[in-house]
């Protein structure tokens, strides 16, 4: 499988907070912030954000002295017992932040093997899920996290995926030209998310950003009912934001 992956703002993120993290993680006394600047080379403005981020994420806390050691989450990962059950306990509590602060439910899915996969996902009453009233794996053409997968890809394996499952009309909206849909997909600059309005479900309106992570094909979506579809875009736009905390627990892990 060919990929067109261009890295985007989140992965940008995640890397430079990996590089903060391992530099964290050499000094077992502890770091301040502008001996952080100066190991990574990134600003001090730069680096505030990015500690914000990895102590959201439970990676570092700060000591009384106001240096930074890592933290719990970082340690579970470390630990051989456990490790995989502790990276999807992690990677669920940064989908539950993401979920309440966009408000809308939120999954992380997966290209694997030619199929689309949702591995993980996060709702609640004031934030259902959606309907899997079509398999996922089936209606990539319809949804935004599929347009999303699919668009990481190159134009061949977009064609074999397409191929393999014809684009069906599940509702009105729902786009079943192959040669309209790749002309979209290609079109489709890597930093605009995904949409999915009601071409998937009657009712139901989606968005999907990339997780671009080396050779691994992912996406990051939420749903939300169409009365709230004036919220999409904002909705997107913070979810994209939040994106770099997912990759960068998928970065110290494999995927």
């Amino acid at each position: 499988m060919a990929l067109k992956n261009e890295p985007t703002a989140p992965y940008h993120s995640a890397q430079d907070a990996l590089r903060v993290l391992e530099t964290v993680a050499r000094h077992a006394c502890g770091v301040t912030e502008p001996e952080l600047a100066r190991h990574t080379g990134l600003g001090p403005e730069r680096v505030v954000d990015l500690v914000r981020m990895l102590r959201r994420e439970g990676y570092v806390e700060q000591v009384a002295d106001g240096a930074y050691v890592t933290g719990a989450s970082f340690t579970r990962l470390g630990a051989a017992q456990g490790r995989s059950e502790a990276v999807r306990d992690d990677l669920q509590r940064t989908l539950d932040r993401l979920r309440d602060s966009v408000g809308a439910a939120v999954y992380l899915t997966r290209y694997v093997d030619g199929e689309v996969k949702v591995t993980q996902y996060a709702d609640g009453p004031a934030t259902p899920a959606v309907n899997e009233w079509v398999d996922f794996r089936f209606s990539a053409h319809a949804t935004a996290v599929g347009k999303s997968l699919l668009g990481q890809l190159d134009h061949e394996a977009r064609r074999d995926h397409l191929a393999r499952h014809r684009p069906a009309r599940l509702t009105s909206r729902t786009i079943t030209s192959d040669a309209l849909l790749l002309s979209r997909l290609a079109a489709q600059p890597p930093t605009v998310p995904h949409l999915d309005l009601q071409e998937y479900a009657v009712g139901t309106v989606c968005a999907a950003v990339p997780l671009t992570a080396g050779s691994s094909v992912g996406s990051l979506g939420l749903s939300l009912p169409v009365e709230d579809a004036h919220r999409l875009r904002e909705a997107a736009q913070t979810l994209n934001r939040g994106a770099a905390g997912l990759l960068l627990s998928l970065a110290i892990r494999p995927y």
